[in-house]
């Protein structure tokens, strides 16, 4: 078996290592970054319901009243 190799990262190099985010920074990434987020999970939302409706009006509605 050969010598086991050691492992290097690249985080100990300072050119990989960004630089502290200003608070200007965090406030623009705040503000724009979660739309896309809200985009999907509103769409994602919007077709469950759609699907239950589907599941009321064509499953459950033509079979009628139990009991």
């Amino acid at each position: 078996m050969p010598a086991a190799a050691t492992d290097q990262t690249a985080m100990p190099s300072p050119d990989h290592i960004r630089a502290p985010v200003t608070d200007a920074e965090a406030a623009v990434a705040l503000r724009e970054g979660p739309i896309g987020a809200l985009v999907v999970a509103s769409i994602a939302v919007g077709l469950l319901f759609i699907g239950w409706l589907l599941f009321y009006f064509l499953l459950f509605m033509p079979r009628g009243a139990i009991g």
